[in-house]
């Protein structure tokens, strides 16, 4: 991070940067104006317009939020013209009318070595186009294991936001900031970035290396290390559970210990947390995914097909094929 309050990067050698968002039918509003009100209190603190941003669609006509807000746009993919970084702004739609046109021109682009960007479930369309294989990327946590199904030459982290190259990506929510952050720290250093974090009560900007906190995992933060990395073992461990000893052996506790700290902090045994993390996964994967409901035990640890319906059903009170159909 800079110190100094002078300009830096880009800033010191250009007069402005151009940030275009792309938005997609059920596009997230939060992610949208996390990402440009950033940019717009960066003009205002600097006392200059640096940042100029588009509005685009596919093909030029607005666009409805998950929200229900209708958005108008200033140009189409065909008449965006130059900007430094076009991101795409999704919701829970990987599928968009337009689609083949839409990959067709975000492949033009990076062939002509343009920066893209995705916002939450924009890194799946990113994919789809093939521009994030061997890049580093993030998106939402509820759609990582169908999305690391999906793209497997893709490096899917499960941090808040990645910067690998000429790709930004940022996981959702309120991620949008932080990466806009990252950005304007480094056109201008961290004493500007740091102001407009305190213009949101941005208490603290997050870093790559920040993890999103995940389903059960948000009843973590702040407690023992040695849970969360208990934790963070079965996470990693979902196909081929790992018995309860080998994880107490990696952290550095005994079997007793390890379910103590279960017991005192999440009021379940080692074994019950785990199922949990597996039919979550699962749940995410039924939701996310066209994985066939067995390949989907399969992944999550469970041989038997009815054995896994019928933990699913005890644990959510439907069955995996009611989920499925109930998805959106």
């Amino acid at each position: 991070m800079q110190n100094s309050g002078r300009e830096t990067g880009e800033a010191a050698t250009q007069a402005q940067r151009t940030i275009a968002f792309l938005i997609v039918d059920k596009f997230s509003m939060l992610c949208f104006s996390a990402a440009i009100d950033p940019l717009r209190s960066a003009n205002r603190l600097a006392k200059r317009d640096y940042y100029v941003w588009k509005t685009v669609s596919v093909d030029g006509r607005p666009v409805r939020a998950s929200n229900g807000m209708e958005v108008n746009v200033e140009a189409s993919i065909d008449t965006l013209g130059h900007c430094d970084i076009l991101f795409i702004c999704a919701g829970y739609r990987t599928q968009v009318e337009g689609q083949s046109h839409l990959l067709a021109k975000l492949r033009e682009r990076a062939r002509r070595g343009g920066a893209v960007g995705g916002l939450s479930i924009g890194s799946h369309i990113l994919a789809q186009a093939g521009l994030l294989n061997g890049y580093k990327c993030t998106i939402h946590w509820e759609n990582r294991a169908s999305f690391q199904d999906a793209f497997p030459d893709v490096i899917c982290t499960g941090n808040v936001y990645e910067i690998d190259r000429n790709r930004f990506t940022s996981a959702g929510g309120t991620t949008s900031i932080d990466l806009m952050l990252q950005i304007i720290d480094a056109d201008f250093g961290s004493r500007l970035a740091n102001e407009v974090a305190n213009q949101f009560q941005h208490e603290r900007i997050r870093t790559s290396l920040d993890r999103q906190r995940v389903g059960p995992e948000r009843d973590l933060a702040g407690k023992s290390e040695k849970l969360q990395r208990a934790v963070a073992i079965m996470a990693e461990n979902l196909e081929e559970p790992m018995p309860a000893l080998e994880i107490a052996r990696q952290v550095g506790l005994s079997l007793r210990q390890v379910e103590r700290l279960f017991l005192r902090h999440l009021n379940s045994t080692p074994g019950r947390y785990y199922m949990s993390v597996r039919l979550e996964r699962a749940r995410e994967l039924l939701r996310h995914s066209n994985a066939p409901i067995l390949d989907v035990a399969l992944s999550t640890g469970f041989t038997s097909h009815s054995y896994f319906a019928q933990s699913y059903r005890t644990h959510f009170g439907c069955s995996p094929s009611q989920e499925r159909r109930n998805s959106p």
